[in-house]
């Protein structure tokens, strides 16, 4: 399966000014082998993984790096040929002493192409006293988004017609079923190939179980306390239950934990990049700033892993419409998922936009940020009349643009808000989900009568 991180990995080795790379995400998501599929581009290529004793001893048993490189290739019984040789050093996160030495062989062996890798980096991180800032780069991989699940299924037609804006109404339904597809499947590497391979559902769910159970016991290497560990296999166990929900931490998941506790449990999975937690906004206008004494709502690593914990995907096939599907919330989830593969070298997360008051509080499900301005996005299904938050929302902004996403055709409607201000609203198919940026360059750039 070609990933679209591997045009970013050719952009980096051509770098001159090109740092050693993390390569962040969370474990499952192919890392090992997008960097693996990668070494094909060099002539040599050094493996290493630090949960392997023989391979972690480099690093805690030589001190410079020098000595560790001249170790390293007369094991492998390579020449030292900087600029056609590949590094990988995987499980990074196993040596702290590693990580910090990464700035050596920077400013030593700015020639040599070096990737890193790891799933639980950010806990390693903390244990590091001078961590090489500005002497490494990142990068940050997710599962498979609804273009990369199209390539991997030989679906060239229709990546050539996604890729298209705006996309040939024509391919409106087609698109549509893919969509669902992934939107039932997900997309974890090993899951897709899987699906690929057979052209079935048949054997996923062995796959599925299995990502779950490595997720839970990886439980002790990121719980600080064994209170920890039980809040954070309890939260694993039912945080999907509250899928486009925002939640409370005190009592979460009708448990007696506290609100600390369950903050801190949460934070250590979001950091695994497992859950993410997702503050909501007040801002209309910049700069955008999320509200941290608000509710937050849990993203999920994969849809398709949410489908398969609520023991719902049996339900989904054959559905034309998935925007009311488990009460609404299963797009939501995607959408954000796609939005947030868009993170390559810098990573930030999607905002929603939420006002409280007594008798009129008002929720939009996305806030995408387009040069000087918030662009809300409500992901619903039926007349565009009932888009309460929305029309709210557009009657304190400083702009005239909104979108909708949903399982209809791409078109642009007028509007008018409740209290009479005109605005345009962008109605777009949610297959589109991964492509939003660039349609909202083209809304902004339409002539609109």
């Amino acid at each position: 399966m070609q990933r679209k991180a591997l045009k970013e990995l050719l952009k980096w080795k051509e770098n001159p000014n090109r740092k050693p790379l993390i390569l962040r995400g969370a474990r499952q998501v192919g890392k090992t082998t997008l960097i693996k599929q990668f070494s094909s581009n060099y002539k040599q290529y050094i493996y290493l993984n630090l949960e392997k004793p023989e391979d972690v001893v480099y690093f805690e048993d030589l001190d410079n790096v020098k000595d560790i490189l001249g170790a390293i290739f007369l094991k492998f019984e390579l020449n030292y040929d900087a600029s056609n040789t590949l590094l990988f050093i995987d499980e990074i996160q196993e040596s702290p002493k590693a990580i910090a030495l990464l700035r050596y062989f920077y400013e030593e062996y700015p020639e040599l192409h070096i990737i890193s890798a790891g799933s639980l980096l950010e806990f390693s991180l903390s244990q590091i006293k001078s961590f090489p800032v500005g002497r490494v780069s990142f990068m940050y991989l997710f599962p498979l988004n609804f273009e990369e699940f199209l390539n991997a299924k030989g679906k060239t037609n229709a990546l050539d017609v996604l890729n298209q804006i705006p996309l040939p109404s024509s391919a409106h339904s087609t698109l549509l079923d893919y969509f669902h597809d992934y939107a039932i499947i997900g997309g974890m590497p090993e899951v897709v190939q899987q699906y690929v391979s057979n052209d079935s559902m048949i054997g996923l769910f062995e796959i599925y179980e299995s990502i779950w159970s490595t997720y839970k016991s990886d439980v002790k290497k990121y719980a600080k306390s064994a209170t920890d560990e039980r809040i954070i296999s309890h939260i694993i166990s039912s945080a999907h239950n509250f899928l486009d929900t925002r939640v409370t931490f005190q009592n979460f998941g009708n448990s007696n934990y506290k609100s600390r506790e369950v903050g801190e449990a949460f934070r250590s999975l979001d950091d695994a990049k497992i859950l993410q937690l997702i503050y909501p906004t007040t801002d209309v206008d910049f700069p955008l700033k999320s509200d941290l004494r608000k509710k937050p709502r849990i993203q999920f690593l994969d849809i398709g892993l949410v489908n398969f914990s609520l023991n719902i995907q049996h339900e989904l096939i054959g559905m034309k419409d998935l925007s009311n599907a488990f009460k609404g919330a299963l797009i939501p989830q995607v959408i954000t998922q796609e939005i947030m593969s868009l993170n390559v070298f810098s990573f930030h997360k999607p905002h929603f936009w939420v006002r409280e008051k007594k008798q009129s509080s008002a929720e939009v499900d996305l806030i995408i940020p387009y040069k000087s301005k918030l662009i809300p996005v409500e992901i619903k299904s039926g007349p565009v009349g009932k888009l309460r938050s929305l029309h709210q929302f557009m009657e304190q902004c400083p702009h005239q643009y909104a979108v909708r996403m949903y399982a209809g055709k791409l078109e642009i409607n007028k509007l008018k808000t409740p209290l009479g201000k005109e605005f345009y609203l962008l109605n777009l198919p949610y297959y589109l989900g991964i492509k939003i940026n660039e349609y909202i360059e083209w809304f902004m750039n339409q002539k609109i009568e």
